[in-house]
C-alpha cells in the first residue's frame, strides 16, 4: 500500500508488491493542481458563474476554520486549490450552526463566488433548496454516507465503518505494544455517525485483543457540538482516571486541546480526520485517523474541473483501494506495517462487508 510520509505519499513497494499503481500514477499526472486534462481557460469558462473572468471558491465550515482537524483540513485545502490555481482568494464562512446554515449558505452563495465547497452533513440541510436557487454556482459537499443525492450537488463520502475499523486495530496495536487495554473515544453526544465509529473502532480493537475495552465520553450539546474545550477537558480528566491507554478525541475544535493534555499525560493519541498529524513537532500522534476533507478535495477536484465528477455524482473514498482514508501508525515497526498492510487488503477485499453493514444498522436503525 502507498504511506503517507507526512508531507508526500510514498509510491513505493510495500511486502514486495504495490499496490493501486494506476490509480496512483493517474493522480499523478492529473493531480490536483495540473492543466494537463483541462485547460485555464476552459476551466475558467465553465465554472465562472458570475462572469467576472475569475474564480472564486466559497467554503462553508461547521467548525472552526483553525481547529487543526477536520474543519480546517477542508478550509486549507481549498486555499492551497485557490493559490495554485490564480484564482481569487477563498471566501470562508466557519463556525457555521446547523440552525443558521440557510442564512450563513445564502450570504456565501451572495458575495459572487462561482464554487461553494460544504465541509460536513451538519450544515448541509438546505442545499436541495439552495442548489436550485444558485443553479450557476458549482455545488460541493463532503456530506457522508445517507446524504440524498441532488441533480446540482456533487459529493464525496467514505466508509465510516472501514476508517473506524482500521483506526481501531492501529490503537489495538499500540495498546499491545504499551501493555494497556483499554481507549476512550471523546465525542459530541452519541450522534448516529459517532456510534458507527465508535462500533467499528471497538471492532478494530477487539480484532487485536478480544479482551481490550473502548468507553465513550460525550463532551457537546445536541446536535454536533464537537468544539467545547471545557467539557472535553473533564471528559479526558474522568477517562485518564478510569485508567485509559489510548484516547481518540472526536472531535473539531476541542481536538487539539484534548491531544495536547493527552501529551502531557503520555497517553497515545489519534488523530480525527487530519491527515498530515504524523509531521507535526508541536503535538506528537500515535495514529492517524484519516477521513480528511482536504485529502478528498486534493483529490476529486482534479476530476471536477475536467468533467470527470458533475453536479449529481458522488465520489466514494475506499479504505484499501483509494490512498485517502483509514487509520495509520505513525511511526510503526515493520510487523506492525505489515499487520496494517494485511488489514487494509481484508478490507477492501470486502471480508467485512457484513460486519460493517450490522454495525452501520445498528448506528442509523433508530
Amino acid at each position: 500500500f502507498v504511506k503517507w510520509t507526512g508531507d508526500a505519499w510514498d509510491l513505493g513497494e510495500f511486502g514486495g508488491k504495490i499496490i493501486n499503481v494506476g490509480d496512483i500514477q493517474a493522480r499523478v499526472a492529473n493531480g490536483p493542481y495540473s492543466r494537463s486534462a483541462a485547460s485555464a481557460e476552459e476551466v475558467l469558462a465553465e465554472f465562472d458563474a458570475n462572469g467576472d473572468g475569475n474564480i472564486t471558491i466559497g467554503v462553508a465550515a461547521a467548525g472552526p476554520a483553525d481547529d487543526g482537524a477536520y474543519y480546517q483540513a477542508v478550509v486549507d485545502a481549498a486555499i492551497k486549490l485557490s493559490n495554485d490555481k490564480g484564482w481569487s482568494s477563498p471566501i470562508i464562512i466557519d463556525e457555521i450552526q446547523p440552525a443558521n446554515a440557510a442564512d450563513e449558505l445564502t450570504n456565501l452563495a451572495d458575495q459572487g463566488v462561482d464554487i461553494i465547497i460544504v465541509g460536513a452533513s451538519e450544515i448541509a440541510e438546505p442545499l436541495p433548496d439552495l442548489t436550485e436557487e444558485y443553479s450557476d454556482i458549482f455545488w460541493y459537499c463532503n456530506c457522508g454516507a445517507g446524504f440524498a443525492t441532488l441533480p446540482g450537488l456533487a459529493q464525496s463520502l467514505d466508509d465510516g465503518a472501514e476508517v473506524g475499523y482500521t483506526t481501531g486495530y492501529a490503537a489495538g496495536l499500540i495498546l499491545e505494544e504499551n501493555g494497556g487495554s483499554t481507549a476512550a473515544m471523546l465525542g459530541c453526544c452519541d450522534l448516529n455517525f459517532e456510534k458507527e465509529f465508535l462500533l467499528s473502532f471497538t471492532m478494530g480493537i477487539q480484532a487485536v485483543n478480544e479482551s481490550f475495552e473502548v468507553s465513550y465520553y460525550p463532551t457537546g450539546d445536541f446536535p454536533y457540538d464537537f468544539n467545547s474545550v471545557p467539557n472535553a477537558t473533564e471528559a479526558f480528566n474522568t477517562a485518564l482516571g478510569d485508567g485509559i491507554g489510548f484516547v481518540l478525541p472526536y472531535l473539531g475544535g476541542a481536538h487539539e486541546p484534548v491531544v495536547q493534555l493527552a501529551n502531557e499525560a503520555g497517553i497515545p493519541v489519534s488523530s480525527a480526520g487530519a491527515s498530515n498529524v504524523c509531521a507535526r513537532d508541536d503535538l506528537a500522534y500515535s495514529v492517524a485517523s484519516r477521513f480528511d476533507g482536504g485529502d478528498y478535495i486534493r483529490a476529486i477536484f482534479p476530476q471536477i474541473l475536467n468533467g470527470e465528477v458533475k453536479e449529481g455524482e458522488t465520489k466514494t473514498f475506499k479504505v484499501g483501494v483509494d490512498p485517502e482514508p483509514g487509520g495509520l501508525i505513525c511511526d510503526p515497526t515493520d510487523e506492525q506495517q505489515q499487520a496494517m498492510d494485511d488489514i487494509y487488503a481484508n478490507v477492501a477485499s470486502g471480508m467485512y462487508a457484513g460486519d460493517f453493514g450490522a454495525i452501520k444498522g445498528q448506528a442509523y436503525g433508530g
